[in-house]
């Protein structure tokens, strides 16, 4: 894989919406660059009898799932900041 241009990082960093300053850039295209070669070589590997996993470890279940009873409508409402209680609803700010 070749390097990335100091264009290509700074359309990358547009993208997700990062304002780079020239030092920034200069430091992060060689750093970028190495890290998409690392990831290019681990492509490489030859994976072939190998489970595919979610992750690395086999962690313990803290506890089973048990099924309880929720807290009942009134009793939410009654918590809530701001509330329709003739209708029975959460009150939210507008968001548009």
């Amino acid at each position: 894989m070749s390097s990335l241009t100091r264009d290509e990082v700074r359309r990358i960093a547009d993208l997700a919406h990062l304002a780079l300053s020239e030092d920034e850039l200069a430091r992060f295209t060689p750093q970028l660059s190495a890290m998409l070669a690392m990831a290019a070589s681990l492509a490489q590997l030859d994976t072939t009898g190998i489970e595919p996993t979610t992750q690395a470890l086999a962690l313990p279940t803290e506890r089973d799932d048990q099924a309880q009873t929720s807290l009942d409508r009134p009793s939410a409402l009654a918590a809530a900041p701001d509330t329709a209680l003739e209708a029975g609803l959460f009150k939210v700010p507008r968001v548009l």
